[in-house]
């Protein structure tokens, strides 16, 4: 039985199904994770779960394979991996439609004003009130999607349904019914929401900068379901604050699970705790997902899922 290292939180029912074909070792739990790895190192055979860097690949003289919970794997030195022939797997498409509910439910709040107005009813201020405020609505608004990938196309499937007029930047013009932007600030003055559901890591840090959010403008919303660092968050924050930008829905943030608390105290934002897979179907699809590519591995010597 091939030895798997847990690195970092797995959902139980994933571990659960994973000691069905694997022995296990919990260097999570371990108090002393130093000692755990010099004395198991040598029998790890894969790892997953947490982030996996150069460093501990190098510990772990016998490594073969990295399964990652999740779609996204910047959190796994994946260069480093290639260069010692490790294989890297991921859980695509089993999120897909989690994802896009959690980025329309996000829009949909924004616009149609839910949080606040749940508020003013639960707090009894409705009577004084009187009336709710007017708000803005999805139909007939133009919306941006940065990152046209399986989630950004499961996004733009339900956008459509809400009669909203679709565009896209990314590196190539995939030659579909949506609208083509080689150019991010361009998109950003034609649409009135941005979504963004790119990969995190170096290439698109910062990609939605101060003149992104400019563009966007005062009856603009930015909609984060991605990664925290493809936004300059201090510029948003202050457009936000000066008007510069009319709302943000953000799943994610860049120091999460911490922020400023000028963010999370702005009126004209609706945040999320990193939640957009976080279903019951979903979490179990992907941990059967990430057993499935172990398994499959070291029964064919060929992941299901591989990044590369």
């Amino acid at each position: 039985m091939k030895n798997i290292l847990i690195a970092g939180n797995l959902p139980q029912d994933c571990l659960q199904l994973m000691s069905q074909h694997f022995t296990l070792f919990r260097l999570d739990v371990a108090e002393d994770k130093s000692a755990f790895l010099a004395e198991h190192a040598a029998q790890i055979d894969g790892v997953s779960g947490g982030s996996v860097d150069a460093d501990l690949m190098d510990k772990l003289p016998n490594l073969k394979i990295i399964a990652n919970f999740g779609v996204g794997y910047d959190n796994i030195d994946v260069e480093a991996a290639k260069t010692r022939n490790i294989v890297v797997t991921n859980t695509p498409n089993r999120l897909n439609a989690a994802v896009a509910e959690l980025a329309l439910g996000l829009m949909i709040a924004l616009a149609r004003r839910i949080p606040k107005n749940h508020e003013m009813v639960r707090n009894g201020h409705w009577p004084s009130v009187k009336r709710a405020p007017l708000t803005g609505q999805l139909a007939g608004a133009k919306l941006g999607i940065l990152g046209l990938g399986r989630i950004g196309k499961a996004i733009a499937k339900r956008a459509v349904v809400c009669d909203m007029e679709i565009s896209y930047f990314g590196r190539t013009d995939q030659q579909n019914d949506y609208r083509y932007f080689d150019d991010l600030t361009a998109m950003a003055h034609y649409v009135d929401w941005l979504v963004i559901i790119a990969p995190g890591g170096e290439g698109t840090e910062k990609l939605v900068n101060a003149e992104v959010i400019e563009a966007l403008g005062p009856d603009g919303h930015l909609v984060n379901i991605a990664r925290g660092s493809i936004v300059d968050e201090p510029a948003m924050i202050a457009a936000l604050e000066q008007g510069k930008l009319g709302g943000a829905a953000l799943d994610v943030f860049e120091n999460e699970p911490h922020m400023p608390d000028t963010l999370r105290n702005l009126p004209n934002v609706v945040l999320s705790p990193h939640a957009g897979s976080a279903t019951h179907v979903t979490r179990r699809q992907m941990g059967a997902q990430v057993v499935d590519n172990l398994v499959a591995f070291f029964d064919t010597g060929k992941a299901l899922d591989p990044v590369m």
